[in-house]
């Protein structure tokens, strides 16, 4: 099996398309053993060069309001005081854990994306 790393993005569409050909191999083959490897070359190459990166709080939790029509009064119970609520939204005031459990618990938001920290918005 002649396998090459991926090295550029010519690379990159070269092997999305053998694998786009490959992709009724049975496994156990020899052409099941290569979709497997250059699948998990596609995932390297991709988690470097595409990486996610799960949005701050506020954005993650204005998302969820304007899925679920919500306002920022309905926010009150899982956050505190209007004050409070207003405070987090304009980036004022950081979630704290307790919130966090309570929109998560309460609204159904993952946890992943209301604990990451936000960014110093001063500049």
């Amino acid at each position: 099996m002649d396998i090459q790393p991926i090295k550029t993005a010519r690379d990159y569409r070269r092997v999305l398309k053998e694998i786009e050909g490959l992709m009724r191999a049975k496994r156990g083959t020899p052409e099941g053993d290569r979709l497997d490897v250059l699948v998990t070359l596609v995932e390297a190459w991709e988690a470097k060069h595409y990486s996610l990166d799960l949005p701050d709080p506020v954005s993650a939790l204005r998302y969820h309001m304007e899925q679920k029509g919500l306002a920022p009064r309905d926010l009150i119970p899982f956050v505190g005081s209007r004050n409070r609520v207003y405070e987090v939204l304009n980036h004022k005031r950081p979630l704290t854990l307790k919130m966090v459990w309570r929109l998560h618990t309460g609204l159904g938001i993952p946890a992943e994306s209301l604990i990451k920290q936000q960014r110093d918005r001063a500049a």
